[in-house]
Parts: structure tokens; sequence; C-alpha cells
């Protein structure tokens, strides 16, 4: 990357939540492996963000390039519809044999965001089968859910990176988040918002979708699992669908395969993304329940109203089916407890700094929430002038690293975070 490509860069391309006019410093990165990505410069920084929770097995893995080599001397994409291919049929019957046996049809997509639109359009058109106009979906605050219109929509209203685009999306149900911690006692109290909104729209609503466990963009909290065990009674009781949205936690990240499992509840719908090929190329599935699938199939439509162009791209579903071949070897649980034992061990103790509010460990998820709002720009230059890749946002500092790093890399991250806490001018 010469100076003049950078200087396009900064001029042309525009970057995720950045502005064209005075865009954040964008670092150039000329190559990955494992967990180094390195820079224009030479130097070698330690990721901890996985790629937004997708590299889970560090980059460059030889296993997941095979399975790319190996597939694009065959063919590198061709439609979906009205074809078939051995990667899509492979990696469906891979999926269906993860999730649990109630969850049996899998409609392939671009993307994380898509995935949540499929399962919106899946509610849709289900009730509408069964001769029902019900519109609306029902969620928690502080939630998200992905940047496209359907997914805004079932994203915190209020609280969410989405606001302005309010006026212009469908109006759901929020009911208040549990305030019982993962690891905390539950408190009753945590289910009656969401009872009394299901109880009172329950002819109206769609479905509830839901990110278990784990809420990502909306604050990096992770709640009680006995919130889902309700949820999921009210569900069957009142007959309505619910979905799981699995895109950041599946595949590992939070000690269970899907976060869910925490909780011992099954979904109608599961939504995964992200880690699904190890972050070599973009992959997602919404995976239904036959009955769901079923229905919609027997309406007078006869089908599922969605095809995406790159839909069950050989490429990506060749790579996401190497990536679980590699997860089922089981080293990834070993892994996780070692990156939990650590964050537990040299994060948890920020707890006592003066900036820090409060500080959160799930599996291979560490969260420093502070006081005051990071200066991104300068924050994320003080990381990589220190070795590592961190991305913050608002107060929250956090790590997603990938599986494979060791404990020195690991420490590393966690002592530039400690040291970021020490400057002033990092913060707002």
């Amino acid at each position: 990357m010469s100076q003049s490509d950078i200087l396009f860069d900064h001029k042309h391309i525009w970057h995720p939540y950045s502005s064209i006019i005075n865009p954040l410093f964008c670092h150039p990165v000329i190559s990955a492996k494992g967990v180094y990505l390195k820079l224009k410069n030479g130097k070698n920084i330690i990721d901890g963000m996985s790629s937004w929770w997708s590299a889970i097995h560090g980059y460059n893995h030889p296993i997941l390039n095979k399975a790319l080599k190996k597939q694009i001397k065959k063919m590198s994409h061709v439609m979906f519809g009205g074809i078939s291919h051995p990667p899509a049929i492979l990696l469906c019957r891979k999926l269906i044999q993860l999730t649990p046996e109630k969850l049996d049809c899998v409609f392939l997509s671009d993307s994380g965001s898509i995935a949540i639109e499929v399962a919106i359009k899946m509610l849709i058109q289900y009730w509408q089968s069964l001769g029902e106009n019900r519109t609306q979906i029902l969620t928690i605050k502080n939630s998200y859910h992905g940047d496209t219109f359907g997914a805004m929509s079932i994203s915190d209203p209020e609280n969410s990176i989405h606001k302005i685009y309010n006026q212009f999306l469908p109006k759901n149900l929020f009911a208040n988040p549990p305030i019982s911690n993962f690891n905390e006692e539950w408190n009753s109290n945590d289910i009656i918002s969401f009872q009394k909104i299901i109880e009172k729209n329950r002819f109206n609503i769609a479905g509830v979708i839901l990110e278990p466990i784990v809420q990502g963009v909306g604050g990096m909290k992770f709640y009680h699992p006995m919130f889902l065990k309700k949820v999921e009674k009210l569900c069957k009781l009142y007959k309505i669908p619910l979905v799981f949205d699995e895109i950041a936690t599946g595949f590992g990240r939070t000690g269970k395969f899907f976060a869910f499992q925490h909780a011992n509840v099954t979904p109608d719908i599961l939504c995964i993304g992200k880690a699904m090929t190890g972050g070599t190329i973009t992959l997602a599935a919404t995976i239904t329940s036959r009955n769901i699938a079923d229905v919609i199939s027997n309406s007078d439509i006869g089908c599922f109203m969605h095809g995406p162009t790159y839909m069950g791209n050989p490429l990506a579903c060749s790579v996401a089916y190497a990536n679980i071949k590699i997860l089922e070897k089981n080293e990834w649980k070993k892994q996780i407890i070692n990156i939990e034992k650590e964050l537990f061990k040299n994060l948890l103790p920020l707890l006592h700094h003066p900036r820090v509010i409060d500080v959160r460990v799930l599996g291979a998820i560490g969260v420093v929430e502070c006081k005051q709002h990071v200066n991104l720009e300068r924050i994320q230059k003080f990381f990589v002038k220190n070795g590592v890749w961190i991305r913050p946002f608002k107060k929250l500092i956090y790590i997603v690293p990938p599986y494979i790093i060791s404990i020195n890399n690991l420490k590393k991250l966690i002592k530039v975070i400690t040291q970021s806490l020490n400057e002033n001018t990092l913060f707002i």
C-alpha cells in the first residue's frame, strides 16, 4: 500500500460507522496470520477482536485455506435457484446435526443482518399462511440485530445507533431487559415487563427475537439464563415462534456451542453467521423448524419469497464445513476455558480502577465498562502503538480474541487495556 493508496482510501472509501468528510484514521494492514495483523510498516499487532467475532481460529488457517483452494478449482459460484451442489448439501447436513432436533430446514444467506431479515420474513409469511395478519415482533430493550431495515426495527429504538431512522421503521415491541446478570441470583421481577407485553399483544405478535445471554452492541451485558427459560415458556403458552440471534455468539464464543444452551432451551428459528466460516468469507444461515417451513410452503404462494444472488456460495459453504470440522475436534472447549480463566484473573481486578464502572467476563468475551466515552481515534492509535488491535465503542473496551490466542498474547491485550485506562486524553 502506497501513500497515494492511503490518501485515496481516506478520500473515497466509506468505512463502517464513519464520516466521509472527517473519517477516522484507518490503519493499513497488508496481511494476517494466526492472531497477528501485519501493518504496512512491517509491525505485527495482536488481534483482540477476531475481526468482529468471526476469525475464531485466527487468520490464514491452513485447513480453511485448503478448503477454499480445493473448491475454487471446481467452481467459485453458481446460482442456487434451481441448482444445488455438494458444498451446500454437506454444510446444511452438518448444521442440522449440530442444532436441536426441532431445527430441520436451512436457508443460506450472505450475512448476519440478512439472516435476521429472512427470519422476520419467515415469521410474517408463517402467520399469513395461517390466515392471520400479525405484524409486530417482540424483543427487549438494548437489543441489536444488524444494520438492514428489518434488523434495525428490532434493535433498541432509543439507545440504538439506528435511532435516526426510527420514523421510517416498523413499530415493534420492546420489553425491559433482564437486570439479573449471568452469574448472579435470578430476580423473578425480570420477566414481568416481557410477560405483560406478550399477554396484551399476543394476537398481533408474529414472533419473539432475542440475542440469547449476550446483548452485544446494546451494552455487552450478559443476562441470566432463567430469562430465556421464562420466555420460552411464554412463547409455548401463546404459540408464538421464538427466534434466537446467535450471529455473534454461535460456534463456541460463550463456552457453549450456542449461547442458548446455557439455558437448555430451543428456538423455533436460529440465525447464525460471523464465525460460521471462521472469518474467511461471508456466510450466514437461518435454520427453522419443519412446522414453520411446512406452513409457509403450503400457503397459496407456495414458497418462501427470498433469494439472494450469492445464496449458497460454494466457496463459503466449503470453508464453513471445514470450520465446523475443526470445531468438532473439541479443542475450542479447552481454549475457551483457558481464555475465560485468564480474563477472570487479570481483567476482573480492573473493577477497582477509578475510571471503571464494571468488568464482565463470559467465555472468550471480556468487557470493561468505563465512566466516560472513549476517544475512538486516539485510543485506537494508542492500542496500535502498543502492539494490539482493540476497537472499543462508546464507554466499552471489550475483547473477543481468536480462540487460538496464547496466554502471553492475552496478557498483552489486558496489559494494554489497563495502560489505556490511565491515559486521560483517550477519554471524552
